[in-house]
Parts: C-alpha cells; sequence; structure tokens
C-alpha cells in the first residue's frame, strides 16, 4: 500500500474524518457528562463512531476500526438502557476521542498500543456493567473481506431488535458518509486491493457493487458545483493566501466600479456639447433660409442636421445604458465585496470547540464542580483574530477555574451550590467584538493582591495603599504576577493575564478586570471585528496621504504655534491637565519640510502613559474604511509602514505602524535629534530637487518606490515598461534612473544598454532593481552599463535610500551658478 501515489491522500482524508468525528463524540460525552441519558448526545456519538468505523475501514486503519466499534458498542449499550455513561465511563471514552484524534497510519506501533489500552479499558467496564444473559457485542471485527459492506449496512450485521432504532439512525450516518466513499470508491478500489494478496479478490469484489450509481444520492453524481448547491452549510476548506487575494481583488473591483460614475458625468458633458452644437447647426439654418443656396449646399446642410439629430439620440440611449450598467456594477462589487469580507469571518463557537473539554479536565484534576456555559457561538469573527485568541481564551478559564470558582465543600461553607458556573460570553456591539469570561466565584482578594504587589517591590507599602481597586487590578496583566506562590500544573508562573494583554495589544484591543467579593471575577476583552477593514484617519504628510489606524489615534486638534512650549530643547503642549511631547511627522518619516507654515497645526496624539506624543502632520484628510492589503513580503519589512489599501478613486495609501511611529520618536528624542515645528526652509529657493525616473511594469513595486523616494524629497516620475521609459529619459532631464528587468516590449537591460549608447544620456545614472539575484544576472546588468543592483529579495527601505543617496546625493542640492 505503501507504494501506491493514491494512498497518502486518502489517509489524509480520513485523518481529516477523524478530526471530525473527533469534535462531534466530545461535543457529545461533554453533553453527556451533564446528562447522561441525553438520547439526542448519544445518537450523535454512535452515529461519529459508527461512521468512523466506515472509514477507517475504506482506508485500512483497522485500529481505527477496532477503537471506533468498542465505542460505538458503549453506545448502543447506553441507548439500550444496558449501561449508565457516569464520569467514570465518560473518562474513558474521552481518551478514546483523544487517540481518534490522532490516529492516522494502521502502522503505528504507538497507535495500536494506546487503542489496545483503551480498548481493554472499555470492555472492562462494559463487562462490570452487563448485566448476566444480557446480550453483549452485536458483532465481531470482521474479515477484511466484508469491511466495506459491513460499512453500508449489509445483512452481514443483524443487529438485536431492541437496538433497531439506534439502527435505523446509524443508516442516516452511514448515507452521509457514503457521499465521502462514493467519490473515494475509484481512488480507493487500487490502495485497498492492495492490502493483502490473500483479500485482494474478496475486497474488489465487494467494491464493484457498492460503486453503482443506485447507493449514491443524486446530489453528488451532478458533479461538485450541484452537490454544493443542495447542501446548504457546506464547509469548504481553502487557502488563507487565496482568501486574502479574493478579498483583495474584490476590493479593487469595487474600486474600478466607481470609475463608471465620473465617466458618465463626463459623457453628460459631451451630450450638453452635442445640445449645444445642434441649436447652433438650427440657428445656422434658419439664417440661411433666406438666401437661395446652391441644391448641393442645400442637401449636405440637411444631411448635417439629420446625422446631429440622429447621434444625440444614439448617445441619450447609450447614456442610459452606461448609467444602468453603472448601477448594476457597483451593485455588484458591492456585493462582490462584502460576500469576499464575510468568507473571513468563521463562527466564534470554531475556536471554542475544545474549551469545554479543558474546563471540564482542569476543573476535575483541581477537584471542582463546574457547569460550563458558552454564549453567542454563532457570532462571526474575523479568522484572523478567531486564531489569535484561542490561547489567551484558555488563560482566562484556567485562571477563572484556579483562583476564581472554590471547591464544592467551601462554596456550600458560603451558601452557594456547589457547583461553579464559567461563562464565556461572545457578541458585537458598538462596532466592536466583545469577549467576556464570568464566573461566580470568590472573587479577587485586593488585600492579597496589595501584598503580592509590595512583596514584589512593584510599589511601596504606601504607594500600594493609595491605589484604587482599578489601578491594583492592572497588576494582574503585569509579565510574571501570579497571586499563587507555588507554581503548579494549572498556575502559578504569572504568564496567563499577561500572554491575555499581549495578544489584544496586538490587536489593538482592550482588557479590562472587574469582580464583586464574594460573587465572582469578569474579564473583558474589546477588540475589533476584524483586521481586514480598518477604520482609519487620512493625513497628508510632504504631498502624500497616510492613514493612521483610528484604533492608535487618542485625539486630533489644531493647535496654535504659540501654544507650543519649548521644555529643555524639547517641545510641549498642555493637553488633558499635563504637558505632551510634540514632533513633525516630516521627522518621523525623514521627508522634506513643508514650505508653507501656517499659525496653526494639525496634530494627532498617539501612544499611552508616559509615551504619549503629539504628531504634527500637514493636514487632516477625513475618515476612511480602508480594505487591509499586506505588501509584498519580499520587501520585508517597510519601517513605519505595516500595509496598503486602495482609496476609493483608486490611490493607494501607505497604512501607518503607529508602533513603529512610537520607537522612531523615541529614537529621535534618545538622539537629540528632535527638531522644533517652526524649523523651516528658509533656503528651500535656493535648492534644487534631484529627479528620479522608477521605470517597473508591477504597480506595486512601481508605487513602493515612488513614495519611499517621493517622501524623503525627490522628484518621482513612473514608467510602466522600458519603452515608456526609453522615451522619458529622452523627452525630459533625470537625475537616476531605477529600472525592473523583466518587463514587456522593452526589458531593463535593453534600456541601460540605449541609455549607455547615447551620447546625451551616457552620464545619466542607472540602478537595475530586480527579484533576479543570480550571480549571472547581477553581471549581466553591470556589463550593460548599470551602475548599481539591487536585488529585491533583500530589499527593504533604508537599501533603497542608501544606494540612491550614494548615486546622487540628498534630494535637494544646491543650485548652480
Amino acid at each position: 500500500m505503501t507504494d501506491d501515489p493514491r494512498r497518502p491522500s486518502l489517509i489524509d482524508l480520513f485523518r481529516e474524518e477523524a478530526r471530525t468525528q473527533a469534535r462531534v463524540l466530545n461535543d457529545g460525552l461533554l453533553a453527556l457528562d451533564r446528562a447522561p441519558r441525553d438520547a439526542a448526545a448519544l445518537e450523535a456519538c454512535m452515529r461519529a463512531a459508527h461512521s468512523l468505523k466506515g472509514a477507517a475501514r475504506i482506508v485500512g486503519v483497522q485500529v481505527g476500526v477496532e477503537l471506533a466499534h468498542e465505542m460505538e458498542e458503549c453506545f448502543v449499550a447506553a441507548q439500550e438502557g444496558r449501561v449508565l455513561l457516569d464520569a467514570g465511563w465518560i473518562d474513558a471514552l474521552l481518551r478514546g476521542v483523544d487517540i481518534v484524534a490522532r490516529i492516522g497510519n494502521d502502522d503505528d506501533e504507538s497507535a495500536r498500543e494506546a487503542v489496545g489500552a483503551c480498548v481493554a479499558s472499555l470492555q472492562a467496564l462494559m463487562a462490570g456493567r452487563v448485566p448476566h444473559g444480557a446480550a453483549t457485542r452485536r458483532d465481531v471485527t470482521p474479515p477484511a473481506g466484508a469491511a466495506l459492506t459491513a460499512n453500508t449496512h449489509s445483512a452481514a450485521v443483524e443487529p438485536p431488535a431492541s437496538a433497531s432504532a439506534g439502527a435505523d439512525a446509524s443508516a442516516d450516518a452511514d448515507a452521509e458518509f457514503n457521499l465521502l466513499a462514493a467519490a473515494l470508491r475509484a481512488e480507493a478500489a487500487p490502495a485497498i486491493a492492495a492490502t493483502a494478496t490473500t483479500t485482494a479478490d474478496v475486497t474488489s469484489r465487494t467494491i464493484a457493487p457498492a460503486a453503482t450509481p443506485a447507493t449514491v444520492p443524486a446530489s453528488t453524481t451532478s458533479g461538485n458545483t450541484s452537490g454544493a448547491a443542495t447542501e446548504p452549510g457546506r464547509m469548504l476548506r481553502v487557502r488563507a493566501d487565496n482568501l486574502d487575494r479574493l478579498l483583495s481583488l474584490s476590493g479593487e473591483s469595487l474600486v474600478e466600479s466607481r470609475w463608471l460614475k465620473p465617466f458618465a458625468q463626463s459623457m453628460l458633458r459631451v451630450k450638453r456639447v452635442q445640445r449645444d452644437s445642434a441649436r447652433a447647426l438650427d440657428k445656422l439654418h434658419e439664417t440661411l433660409a433666406d438666401l437661395k443656396l446652391d441644391p448641393r449646399a442645400q442637401t449636405a446642410l440637411e444631411e448635417v442636421r439629420r446625422l446631429t439629430a440622429e447621434s444625440q439620440h444614439l448617445l441619450a440611449e447609450r447614456l442610459a445604458d452606461l448609467e444602468s450598467f453603472d448601477r448594476r456594477s457597483t451593485h455588484l462589487s458591492q456585493q462582490l465585496y462584502d460576500a469576499a469580507l464575510q468568507c473571513r469571518m468563521r463562527p466564534f463557537g470554531d475556536s471554542a470547540g475544545g474549551l469545554a473539554r479543558m474546563v471540564r479536565d482542569v476543573a476535575r484534576s483541581l477537584g471542582k464542580k463546574v457547569r460550563w456555559q458558552l454564549v453567542g457561538e454563532s457570532t462571526q469573527v474575523d479568522r484572523d483574530i478567531l486564531d489569535l485568541l484561542e490561547a489567551p481564551l484558555g488563560h482566562m478559564l484556567r485562571n477563572a477555574l484556579d483562583h476564581g470558582i472554590e471547591t464544592p465543600a467551601v462554596r456550600l461553607a458560603r451558601g452557594k451550590p456547589e457547583e461553579g458556573t464559567l461563562t464565556l460570553d461572545a457578541r458585537h456591539t458598538a462596532g466592536a467584538l466583545l469577549i467576556t469570561v464570568s464566573d461566580d466565584g470568590a472573587g479577587i482578594d485586593l488585600d492579597a493582591l496589595r501584598a503580592s504587589i509590595i512583596r514584589k517591590n512593584l510599589a511601596s507599602e504606601e504607594t500600594a495603599a493609595r491605589l484604587s481597586e482599578a489601578e491594583l487590578l492592572e497588576f494582574l496583566l503585569l509579565p510574571g504576577f501570579s497571586l499563587r506562590d507555588q507554581v503548579t500544573d494549572v498556575s502559578g508562573r504569572g504568564v496567563g493575564l499577561d500572554a491575555v494583554h499581549d495578544v489584544v495589544k496586538r490587536v489593538r484591543g482592550t482588557v479590562r478586570i472587574t469582580h464583586e467579593p464574594g460573587l465572582g471575577t469578569r474579564v473583558q476583552l474589546q477588540l475589533p471585528l476584524t483586521l481586514s477593514v480598518i477604520r482609519s484617519l487620512l493625513i497628508e504628510v510632504a504631498g502624500e496621504p497616510y492613514a493612521v489606524p483610528l484604533a492608535h489615534v487618542n485625539r486630533t486638534l489644531h493647535v496654535s504655534r504659540a501654544e507650543i512650549e519649548l521644555l529643555e530643547g524639547h517641545q510641549h503642549i498642555a493637553l488633558a491637565g499635563r504637558r505632551v511631547g510634540v514632533v513633525t511627522a516630516h521627522q518621523i518619516l525623514d521627508t522634506a519640510p513643508p514650505a508653507d507654515e501656517g499659525d496653526t497645526v494639525s496634530v494627532i496624539v498617539i501612544g499611552d502613559g508616559p509615551q504619549t506624543y503629539g504628531v504634527v502632520v500637514d493636514r487632516f484628510l477625513g475618515e476612511r474604511m480602508l480594505v487591509v492589503q499586506p505588501l509584498d513580503p519580499r520587501l520585508g519589512k517597510i519601517r513605519n509602514i505595516t500595509a496598503g489599501a486602495l482609496m476609493e478613486n483608486g490611490d493607494p495609501v501607505l497604512i501607518a505602524d503607529v508602533d513603529d511611529w512610537l520607537r522612531s520618536v523615541e529614537r529621535l528624542v534618545a538622539g537629540g535629534n528632535l527638531q522644533h515645528t517652526q524649523h523651516g526652509v528658509a533656503h528651500a529657493a535656493q535648492r534644487t530637487t534631484r529627479r528620479v525616473l522608477v521605470v517597473d511594469d508591477s504597480l506595486t513595486v512601481r508605487e513602493l518606490e515612488r513614495k519611499l523616494l517621493a517622501t524623503r524629497g525627490y522628484d518621482v516620475t513612473i514608467a510602466v515598461d522600458g519603452m515608456d521609459g526609453w522615451n522619458a529619459v529622452r523627452g525630459e532631464r533625470f537625475d537616476l534612473v531605477i529600472t525592473d528587468i523583466d518587463m514587456p516590449r522593452m526589458d531593463g537591460i535593453e534600456l541601460v544598454t540605449l541609455i549607455k549608447r547615447d551620447p546625451q544620456l551616457q552620464w545619466l545614472p542607472v540602478m537595475i532593481v530586480s527579484y533576479k539575484d543570480r550571480e549571472e544576472d547581477r553581471r549581466a546588468g553591470l556589463d550593460a552599463g548599470a551602475d548599481y543592483y539591487l536585488a529585491k529579495g533583500s530589499f527593504h527601505d533604508e537599501a533603497l535610500l542608501d544606494a540612491v543617496r550614494d548615486l546622487i546625493g540628498e534630494a535637494h542640492g544646491q543650485t548652480h551658478g
């Protein structure tokens, strides 16, 4: 079987099936732990075990067959009332679920041993629970030749009469699994036929009748497309980068669709011009009516009038069609974008599936009784946020179980029910995702917390005594802080809430802890609904727009230059009773300072605590909802920039990395390089700007290089390919040409060769920036006459700027003569 190239894909599908059924079993067993006689949960578990057994038989994973069969026997016995699934049973079956989730290879010796131990445990429980004389196992593991027929409920398996209801219900599970089996039979036949030479004939005979169309529902015989149409809620796995690309393209489609409206408006102007020309022609006709014109001139004039009227009529019709198309196109593009964005959203329950099991296991290990509640399971959450939340939610729940909820004896002594309640709630509110973990435990001992703060030398005794409740609770979020003096399997290392705070801060969210002594604790996370779309403040710096995520903007204001005070060489403004340092965005982004300086400046306030700064920008451009488009990873980390986006008119805009901005400010402060906002450009008129031509057929690379150079003060012109670049250098004067190699019409090597052969241009420096970073590519570029060769694989903003400065100097040079 290992030589069959089809076998790995079949095993992969089985592993996926095993993980799916393991989730069903896990949820069902947790429900049975609360209500052992829950018929719906028993039915779901029996179906899952039966389907898993059939899947294991198809791919020949015998240990999976044995384990699933034994688990199925337990569930059937519970359905028939022969056993009661108490905590001991649930523990043993959950161990079986853990093994199911990682089964995938019949030859895996560790899996075989784990299955053997689990099966023996379940059989021992069955032997101890089944009354004397009662029916025991319905069947035994069939020979390999009967593997597939057993999965389709052939006559080889005869359940007792009392189990007929369960058997009928399990037929639905078989039908569901047969959807997978029918699609795989063509692939599975050679794989299963190769399992053993002694059973090859029997196996092939069992596959043949099973492959007939009669056993396959109509939705599968017509292909995946029709099948998907008849299966509401059907799930598919899609690569994350494909989904991101779909969202990016749908955003671009939405932007492009909005170009039709200004085009239609321009066509209306054409219509008005044509109407005016028709009126002028009518006046001309009236003027000439009294004159005796040559018949041919009269005929020509009438023909012009007729054609003008006809063209006006056609234009009106086409304009109506264009307006209709504009409405439909914009509507469809908006729907496409909304649907693509929705594809990134997943139900909150997808990440909370394993939490119920974790709560049960931790509670049992601590000797506590806990009732688990999940509220808002269907709340839609961005998949990136959902992935980030998995670990923090586990930390929060373990923290609540260990520190919050008391043992049954303590709860009874305090007049509480012995079973505590732990609730995880997810909901949308005020445009944000609100996740709350609450318990009805003892709350937080503020005296113990204050003592721990003093003991860890985080505050003096006098300071700790003055701290408010909210300030005390903030210490719980510090790295390494714990109220436990000893490290246990559950807590004591102080990484729980610290890890939660770290993740929440990364996605621009907030954490809030509240409690009521003796009644419980609540930890609330407020997070953005999605990381794909951000609400941003658009600003202008050095003539270029930038987007600053509003979640990072504390405040915007206009400040008179007279209000900016100079203290110990640093500029400050008074804000909310304290002094806030001021720095210009031009220094952060290393751009040319503005030529005009008015009496007031526009300031955005970023940061928190002592790291709060006011950043002076040229002007505010308003707020926008932007679709985040990640930069090409080959470009590396661009300092002070986190991503890009397209505005409604199609113009690109870079999204600021505010954390980088704060680090840049701190470096400027530490280095004593802060300039005053009054620091002008007195000599700007005496300086000339260096001109750079960027030649690249990639819009992303072209625009990034343009922005990097333009924000440093260079005058940048772009060309879309080598031919366009060649025409540009012959028509205008440039100080530097930056070109790619692979381009349509004329590649970069040919462009460099033409420039260096031209007597008027051979002095012009040329830099090649290309993804081709092999030595022979570099040699070809330099041999053609390039002055510098930079590989995009190692490209980052400083490398490009350093190379430009090496070749032509700073953006502004002194004028001559």
